[in-house]
């Protein structure tokens, strides 16, 4: 059951060559004039793709409308946040219509919504909105109504500040961004290493770093039903330590370009290198997706192991990071997206469906999640080395263009085929990270790079850390 709003009905008989406008707004609308409104639209939208084209990006000419759909789809998300009665900053709304700017969700997109797009100014606009309410080291998970104070109930959304904001300066080297920003991810780092909310600390022993509290969800799988938390994950989560890795060899690399000591973040980096080696499940030939958790380690494939091979630096081996893919290919790649859960598992919910309570049980235990395709095509290429295979892991979720949200991505699928779209109906991370995926791609057309990993030991000679977008 649904609680289903009918604002009225709109009956209006037209004759051939009428026009009529329908406007729906929050703002004044006096002496609109239709047509008008009509052409101020066209010659926005025509804005978004020349700002798309000035990129100069290569990419073949059947991408092209792909892209640019995606790029005014990407529009929708980027709104304005009052910051006080006379000051304004840029967020990013997750997903239409019911969600309101998540932290962990707008440092997800940001790459894809604001620097694929060309909008740089936004994307720093977004960073330094965001960074005004770190606290305790923490970037606030969801931003509130008026009045109401930040929730900070995230492990990883601070975590995804670093992709970002490396993302960011390696698009535009704003020398003066990065030292307006240092400070304060200086003090993210050791708030993580002495200790912050819900037990979030790193380990000294493995320099892997820890998070949960009874009853708290931290992750993106964050689906709670009154006080049952559905995936607790309490423990080391492979994804929140492949980030927690990638922030580390990032803080090191921005470090020397300020000229200052790197020392610090490597040295806690070839720790938490070493100390990730704990992940690798040799039975299963795939990472634990949680260890050191109140119950032992989880061996449960779940598609969170994907990003210690999707981001840019990878923790693991090169033949550890081809049985990754392959796993999540065999169990849990869909035609929209990954599913949460192996369909062979006692838990597995093959259908969104039922109360608010029931859906939110199936939210991450088999729920295909349309935002993971992309890093599933990223992490394939890195490992194959084909632009031809991974544009065409891509390519079926156009079909959701057409059928859900017109002109958008979903947010979540069902597990079981046909897949039918669920959620909200129009997401995000969706159509930022499938953007952000198709001109990755694209520009591997002709070299696809091998990934630098880490060396064992501080005794042998250091390369450069290349760190890229």
């Amino acid at each position: 059951m649904e609680d289903i709003l009918h604002a009225g009905d709109l009956t209006c008989k037209l004759s051939p060559d009428d026009s009529l406008t329908i406007a729906l707004s929050t703002e004044d609308l006096e002496n609109l004039d239709g047509q008008t409104e009509l052409e101020k639209r066209r010659n926005y939208e025509s804005g978004i793709l020349n700002k798309l084209s000035s990129r100069k990006l290569k990419y073949a000419k059947p991408l092209r409308e792909k892209i640019g759909r995606l790029a005014l789809a990407a529009d929708q998300f980027i709104v304005e946040r009052l910051q006080s009665p006379v000051m304004s900053g840029n967020t990013v709304i997750a997903g239409y219509h019911w969600f309101g700017d998540w932290g962990r969700d707008t440092m997800i997109s940001l790459p894809g919504l604001a620097l694929c797009t060309g909008r740089h100014e936004i994307a720093r606009s977004i960073l330094l909105t965001f960074a005004k309410y770190v606290d305790r080291g923490m970037l606030p998970n969801r931003f509130p109504d008026q009045g109401h104070k930040p929730e900070y109930n995230t492990v990883d959304a601070t975590l995804w500040f670093f992709q970002a904001i490396n993302s960011y300066y390696q698009d535009t080297k704003d020398k003066e961004f990065l030292k307006k920003i240092f400070p304060i991810l200086e003090d993210i780092i050791e708030w993580h290493l002495k200790g912050t909310r819900y037990n979030i600390k790193v380990d000294e022993e493995d320099g892997l770093l820890y998070a949960g509290q009874e009853g708290i969800q931290l992750t993106w799988m964050d689906a709670k039903v009154g006080d049952w938390v559905v995936t607790p994950r309490i423990g080391k989560p492979v994804e929140v330590n492949a980030l927690w890795y990638n922030a580390l060899l990032i803080m090191a690399e921005l470090a020397k370009k300020l000229k200052r000591s790197p020392e610090v973040y490597e040295s806690w980096a070839e720790k938490t290198f070493i100390g990730f080696k704990r992940f690798w499940n040799n039975d299963m030939g795939y990472c634990y997706d949680v260890i050191d958790g109140p119950d032992g380690d989880d061996s449960n494939l779940r598609p969170n192991q994907l990003f210690a091979v999707s981001l840019p630096i990878s923790p693991l081996t090169n033949e550890q990071q081809d049985m990754v893919v392959e796993s999540c290919r065999r169990k849990l790649l869909t035609s929209y997206g990954l599913r949460s859960l192996t369909p062979d598992h006692p838990d597995y919910k093959g259908t969104y469906q039922g109360n608010p309570g029931e859906r939110d049980g199936a939210y991450h235990q088999g729920t295909v999640w349309g935002w993971l395709l992309g890093h599933f095509a990223l992490a394939h290429l890195k490992v194959n080395k084909d632009p031809a295979k991974a544009i065409e892991f891509l390519e079926p979720i156009f079909q959701n263009f057409n059928t859900h949200g017109i002109g958008s991505l979903s947010e979540i699928f069902e597990g079981d085929a046909p897949h039918n779209p669920w959620g909200c109906i129009a997401q995000a991370w969706t159509v930022a990270e499938t953007l952000r995926a198709y001109i990755e791609i694209s520009k591997s057309d002709k070299t696809v790079d091998s990934v630098p990993v880490y060396p064992q030991s501080r005794n042998k000679k250091t390369p450069p850390v290349e760190i890229s977008e």
